[in-house]
């Protein structure tokens, strides 16, 4: 009995511990090497649907760090904007506590680690990169006999270094949906399965069973937030349609 209570004891010193409450985040940012009083930038997506980012916080660098304190109800894409960074560092905004730490010589090798989905978030583009591997090396050893060949106007070498590219490219498109899918089936709680099944909803020719099967393996907290409940009215719309029940790409019936 005394152990059970020396081990509850210290559980509840554990949870105790966390610097957030319920639907409140805190980033805790690193940032070496950059000048005392450099701006940092908290961005979100315009929620009128005009494309373009609006300031959420600002917040300036001190002695190689910085904090960023705030509520959230649900995740989200957000980005932070370092002053005179020729690029965004996107994370998911959620609640918890999120690390970042920058790499001001390399923007997108910055580490971002702390909360459930930004972890996903991170295995997942590393899990990408492994897909698309062939393209990018096809790319890197090949960029300077295309620029060579556009000088000179070799019309053949161009075209076969076209057709060689655009025969990689298919072939990581295919596995790269397939990984889409594979993720967003194995993953029922990860806001990356509903970004990627709200992604695959936008295609007409998409599979609209397996689009639902994934959806009603979600838990409630990922139906629950905007691209859930988007994913949900999307497939309402498309089974109780006027085409519901077609073959995807076919004509309607004539009358």
């Amino acid at each position: 009995m005394k152990k059970l209570f020396l081990l509850l004891t210290t559980s509840a010193v554990l949870f105790s511990c966390s610097k957030v409450g319920k639907d409140e985040y805190i980033i805790t940012g690193t940032a070496n090497g950059i000048e005392n009083g450099k701006t940092i930038i908290l961005q979100a997506q315009d929620p009128s649907g005009m494309g373009g980012l609006i300031n959420i916080d600002t917040v300036k660098v001190e002695n190689g760090k910085f904090e960023i304190k705030g509520k959230v109800t649900e995740p989200s894409f957000h980005v932070l904007q370092l002053e005179a960074a020729n690029q965004p560092i996107p994370f998911i905004l959620e609640s918890g506590e999120i690390n970042i730490e920058v790499n001001k010589d390399s923007i997108q090798n910055t580490k971002i680690s702390g909360t459930y989905n930004n972890d996903e978030y991170v295995k997942f583009n590393e899990e990408m990169k492994v897909v698309q591997k062939k393209l990018m090396d096809f790319q890197k050893a090949n960029m300077l006999k295309m620029n060579q060949a556009q000088q000179t106007k070799d019309t053949a070498v161009i075209n076969s270094l076209m057709q060689q590219y655009q025969k990689i490219q298919e072939e990581v498109g295919t596995n790269s949906k397939a990984k889409y899918i594979a993720y967003a089936e194995s993953h029922p709680k990860s806001f990356i399965s509903a970004l990627i099944l709200q992604s695959m909803l936008a295609d007409p020719s998409a599979d609209i069973k397996k689009a639902e099967s994934i959806y009603n393996g979600f838990e409630d907290e990922l139906k629950n937030t905007k691209p859930g409940k988007a994913i949900q009215e999307r497939i309402k719309a498309i089974t109780s349609g006027p085409t519901a029940g077609a073959t995807p790409g076919a004509a309607p019936a004539a009358k």
